[in-house]
């Protein structure tokens, strides 16, 4: 599989473009006009065709086609014939619950299961995992199970921080997380910090951006990752 899972999408660069020069590493050979689905089911206040001009106009630069999957006429036939699918971040149990509604969760994971590209962000990144359980979102929605694409064998944590302001007596993110690693002890969590990304290619991973990432699994102590190839057992 060929994938790009981010952190986040904003930056003080602007929208997207801290990523482009992977995003654009991602879709090299694609043609010009090449199409591709923007799935933005995980916008909530943000309207799903403000959001899909929003992307389109980020990436233009691709040269593809990029159309919203909530206005295709044949969904179904839309993402087979996709060379890149794009899902945008928000909040991810309303991405997931919109796409088990609509019957595409399957049919995202066969279609970059047979070659599609697979570009995410945020919520986007939560989906490509085995389950959404280590996103950091409010359950807005019932998704009507926990299961995703299932296109990793790990669990991601996107905006990852371990920052604990003053004042401030909630968990930490890394006691939250450490609460799924204690119920779920063999399933590892890859914490990916604001501008970093997991690069997914010819069965090798790589961490991209300039910051380490933390790998949590069971009641192991934290591991600190480097940026350059990457190595998670299930």
């Amino acid at each position: 599989m060929n994938l790009l899972l981010l952190s986040n999408s904003s930056s003080d660069a602007g929208y997207l473009v801290h990523a482009l020069p992977d995003i654009r590493e991602l879709a090299a050979g694609l043609p010009a006009g090449a199409p591709a689905v923007f799935v933005p089911y995980a916008g909530v206040t943000r309207g799903w065709d403000d959001y899909t001009a929003l992307v389109a106009s980020a990436l233009a630069d691709l040269g593809l086609d990029i159309q919203g999957l909530h206005r295709a006429a044949d969904p179904a036939a839309a993402l087979r014939r996709a060379a890149l699918v794009i899902a945008g971040g928000g909040n991810t149990f309303n991405l997931l619950a919109e796409l088990r509604r609509r019957g595409e969760l399957e049919q995202v994971a066969r279609r970059v299961r047979d070659g599609a590209s697979y570009l995410g962000w945020s919520a986007g990144s939560n989906l490509a995992c085995p389950t959404i359980c280590t996103t950091n979102d409010m359950p807005i929605v019932d998704p009507r199970g926990f299961d995703a694409l299932g296109l990793l064998p790990f669990q991601i944590n996107p905006h990852y921080t371990n920052a604990h302001p003053p004042g401030h007596r909630g968990e930490t993110r890394a006691q939250r997380l450490a609460e799924f690693c204690a119920l779920n002890p063999a399933m590892p969590v890859l914490g990916l910090p604001e501008g970093s990304g997991l690069r997914v290619r010819a069965g090798a991973m790589s961490l991209i951006g300039p910051h380490e990432a933390v790998l949590l699994r069971g009641a192991d102590a934290p591991r600190a990752c480097r940026p350059g190839p990457l190595e998670v057992s299930a």
